[in-house]
């Protein structure tokens, strides 16, 4: 089976979040903000509930780009102290710590999204499709400033093999029976935090 059709699995995947920044989130303009950051901490918190390997990168938090938004060390302390702090490379995929981070995890499975889609997700979806991993970009987690370099990065990262998703998907997909105990954790997630109020 090609990988791109291979449905993701906990055991086998790992979650990676990239320049989720409290400088950085303010560039999303296609996407309601509030949403791309509330999705964006729900996957740390599926990672969590799920026992998925959790890698954060960031870059040049001193600068304008700031810290990591502080809830994901409240959700993920541990990830959040080893998370990989870039010098300024673009692509992290090109941060030989970076790479040793996800090499690390010993998963071929990645669930990808970050700040900005256009440059920070797209060309590591990228590249780590071209070297072996198979790769879903959450895309509702992840954000740009135009409406235009957001719908091209889409069409490259297809073109190039990454799978394109949402957090509604996603999820369901590594889930996979909501009565299991790991999944009644996430519940709330869903219900509270993803999916509309559902009226009774």
């Amino acid at each position: 089976m090609h990988p791109a059709f291979e449905m993701f699995d906990p055991a086998k995947a790992a979650m990676v979040l990239i320049d989720h920044q409290v400088g950085t989130m303010q560039l999303v303009k296609n996407l309601p903000l509030d949403r791309v950051k509330r999705f964006s901490l729900a996957l740390a918190k599926v990672a969590v509930a799920l026992d998925m390997p959790l890698v954060l990168t960031s870059s040049q938090e001193e600068r304008i780009q700031g810290p990591l938004l502080p809830e994901l060390a409240q959700i993920a302390p541990k990830a959040y102290e080893a998370r990989v702090k870039r010098a300024g490379i673009a692509d992290a995929w090109s941060d030989p710590n970076f790479r040793a981070a996800i090499e690390a995890t010993g998963r071929k499975q990645l669930v990808m999204a970050g700040i900005t889609t256009d440059v920070c997700v797209i060309f590591p979806t990228i590249n780590a499709v071209r070297d072996g991993y198979s790769v879903q970009c959450v895309l509702d987690a992840s954000g740009s400033p135009f409406d235009l370099s957001e719908e091209t990065s889409r069409i490259r990262m297809h073109d190039a093999g990454v799978v394109l998703t949402t957090m509604p998907t996603v999820i369901a997909e590594l889930v996979k029976d909501w009565s299991t105990p790991a999944a009644e954790k996430l519940l709330p997630v869903l219900f509270g935090e993803i999916l509309p109020p559902v009226l009774r």
